[in-house]
């Protein structure tokens, strides 16, 4: 039986990158998306056409509810599930004196709740020998003024995945984190000026910023068997950054 995917957040940027990767690698995805029909549709039909197989699922992970709905409709697609990556989140940046009580709602919602509800879901529904990745942020790393609040909900997240690393080794679970450093999408272009860009790009030993290929590479990695091997680790992915 074809292993089988899980995907959140999967119809932009980095998120599509790694569902059309991990669909060229054989396995089934399931392309969760909230609102971007049209752009799920597209990439469900660019891995049909590279010989995959994938579906479009609809669900808000913020909600619990739909979350858990959609493993429910993962599960029934494929005849259970082997494989979750999550990435769904949202970025704020201020100055932790200038944060509110909103923020604060807004980015430990977003973020980490919506992972632990994920991996707590993955935790009871993967079969025996699955793979787990989250998302996480070079933010957590890298401590810029403006992160705090950001890349606490991020740090909450890496603390999630080195303890379920080990409640899931027994069953032959690997549970890693993917850390990316500045990635162009459309979330990074929208709050960042062009000019900030070409120096988060000088910044880096390699002289660019990430692309989404490059996040999508090595979770395809992770989720694969040659990974089989590494489990509870915060993997850096940011060119040398941080």
């Amino acid at each position: 039986m074809p292993r089988s995917a899980l995907v959140t957040g999967s119809s932009r940027a980095a998120s599509a990158a790694i569902a059309e990767r991990v669909g060229a690698d054989g396995l089934s995805v399931v392309v969760n998306y909230r609102s971007d029909r049209a752009a799920a549709g597209e990439l469900v039909a660019g891995i049909e056409a590279g010989g995959g197989r994938a579906v479009a699922a609809q669900a808000d992970v913020t909600d619990p509810a739909q979350l858990r709905a959609l493993f429910d409709f993962a599960e029934q697609q494929f005849g259970g599930l082997d494989v979750l990556v999550n990435n769904v989140g949202t970025a704020r940046f201020a100055p932790i004196a200038e944060s509110t009580d909103a923020d604060y709602d807004l980015l430990f919602g977003t973020n980490t709740r919506t992972a632990f509800t994920a991996l707590r879901e993955a935790a009871n529904r993967l079969r025996d020998g699955g793979r787990i990745v989250a998302i996480s942020s070079g933010v957590t790393a890298n401590h810029r003024p403006g992160t705090g609040l950001y890349g606490a909900a991020k740090a909450a997240v890496d603390q999630l995945v080195r303890v379920l690393a080990r409640e899931l080794g027994p069953r032959g679970i690997t549970v890693n984190s993917v850390r990316p450093g500045a990635t162009r999408t459309d979330a990074l272009l929208e709050l960042q000026p062009e000019e900030a860009l070409q120096r988060m790009a000088a910044e880096t030993p390699l002289g660019r910023i990430g692309e989404p290929a490059d996040i999508a590479d090595l979770t395809a990695f992770l989720v694969s068997d040659d990974a089989r091997w590494i489990t509870g680790q915060i993997i850096n992915a940011g060119g040398g950054n941080f």
